[in-house]
């Protein structure tokens, strides 16, 4: 009989253990607050950002952003080079190299001087390039004389 009165304990503490909740009524009543709170605070996020207003930005419908890369020849170094069309990291380098041993470019086309930059070379990376002033506008560079008086 002590068998028996042992089975029905461990059924009713069974029996217990499955009716029993996950959490206390407490614990609910706290997860339930912060559920709230976490719904209010994301439906003032949107109201802040436009949401009623329709100014929130669908990336589908965005206009698209232009960005203008632009170098200076006399001041970039071969990684900001390398970024541009036709020019990879060796012909970048030799920019560089150029630029330490004969001094700094004075226009555009002095990047000719450069073995392996053309003329086409220089036609398709010359929309990246700063502009220079021309070699007369440089302080100390040649300035020709129309006529002498």
């Amino acid at each position: 009989m002590a068998a028996g009165n042992s089975n029905r304990r461990r059924r009713s503490a069974t029996a217990q253990d499955r009716s029993r909740p996950l959490l206390r009524r407490a614990d609910q009543a706290a997860v339930a607050g912060l559920v709230v709170l976490a719904l209010a605070g994301m439906a003032a996020y949107w109201i802040v950002q436009g949401g009623p207003r329709g100014e929130l930005i669908e990336i589908d419908r965005a206009e698209p952003l232009t960005a203008e890369y632009l170098v200076d020849i006399n001041k970039a170094e071969w990684p900001e080079l390398a970024e541009l069309p036709e020019i990879g990291p060796i012909l970048a380098q030799r920019i560089v190299d150029s630029r330490q041993a004969d001094g700094p470019y004075l226009d555009h086309e002095d990047l000719r001087r450069v073995n392996g930059i053309g003329p086409l070379t220089l036609e398709r990376v010359r929309p990246y390039l700063l502009p220079m002033p021309g070699r007369g506008d440089v302080a100390g560079g040649r300035v020709e004389r129309q006529g002498t008086l």
